[in-house]
């Protein structure tokens, strides 16, 4: 799939200020606002299968269609919006090889994986907080590339609007690709709860702030949410998940279908098969 905008690529090759006038540029393009078909039950995934056992085979959505093969005649939507989790893994310390990602992009429609696609591609710098796009944006864009499926939200690990500059990896990859998108990270980059995050239910949340380490938002304005996503009644010990809108999302829609797609585990489900799929992947490679 062609850019929408090319001219804002991450090139790991600019300088540190290069890269930020970039995410500036980024976070100027990108719309956090709803721009989108999208609705929590047309994405919902109610059931969550263990992968103790591996990866389940994809759906074969051209088959479905026609009526034969697996899954045909069950009670699947083959127009469902088709939504794209993105996770990486990585190859280090390797003799005479350089590091590299491996990426991994999860096509589910109608809550059942239609199609894996992954992309081997050498890091040129090393992470550097506030500036993951540039170490693996082009990775990820390469797994994307390899989708024949086109998405119709993307779900990255990592963050988006909550983000010094409100251009996180999905801010990045979603104003590149024009594609609705979100950020689910596991850690808080920045900003301000505006209550405790320890200890809380399944299924709490609350907004996070801008602050003074946030340099292009106003102060106090929500650019995403601390999101409960599993906890144990015995021990509340599991952390929130950090959500944010990448781009043509709002910060509370981004909540609503990262909710949705959450089905028994911390990730939301099409994370959490591009985590497994790219460690997978990864066997592979080595």
């Amino acid at each position: 799939m062609d850019l929408a905008r090319p001219d804002l690529r991450p090139d790991p090759s600019l300088s540190r200020d290069e890269m930020e006038d970039l995410q500036r540029e980024i976070a100027a393009a990108a719309a956090f606002d709803d721009d989108h078909d999208l609705t929590p039950d047309g994405v919902a995934v109610d059931e969550a299968p263990s992968l103790a056992d591996g990866l389940p085979p994809a759906r074969d959505g051209a088959q479905e269609r026609l009526g034969t093969g697996p899954g045909a005649g069950d009670d699947h939507d083959p127009d469902a919006p088709v939504v794209v989790g993105i996770d990486q893994a990585f190859l280090t310390d390797r003799d005479d090889a350089p590091d590299a990602a491996v990426s991994a992009a999860v096509a589910f429609r109608d809550g059942e994986v239609i199609e894996y696609a992954s992309a081997t591609t050498t890091l040129s710098i090393p992470y550097i907080p506030g500036l993951l796009a540039f170490r693996e944006g082009g990775p990820i864009l390469a797994a994307l590339d390899r989708l024949d499926a086109d998405p119709d939200l993307l779900v990255c690990d990592g963050s988006g609007r909550i983000h010094f500059r409100e251009a996180g990896l999905a801010t990045h990859v979603g104003v590149l690709r024009d594609v609705p998108s979100i950020g689910v990270a596991k850690s808080l980059l920045c900003g301000e709860p505006d209550e405790s995050t320890d200890e809380r239910p399944e299924g709490w949340r609350t907004p996070v702030r801008a602050d003074e380490s946030v340099t292009t938002a106003e102060p106090g304005a929500v650019i995403g949410h601390a999101f409960q996503s599993r906890q144990y009644p015995t021990s509340r010990r599991v952390n929130p998940l950090y959500v944010s809108p990448g781009h043509r999302v709002s910060a509370a829609t981004a909540t609503d279908l990262v909710a949705a797609l959450c089905a028994g585990y911390k990730l939301p489900e099409p994370t959490r098969f591009a985590d497994a799929y790219a460690d997978t992947a990864k066997r592979e490679v080595d």
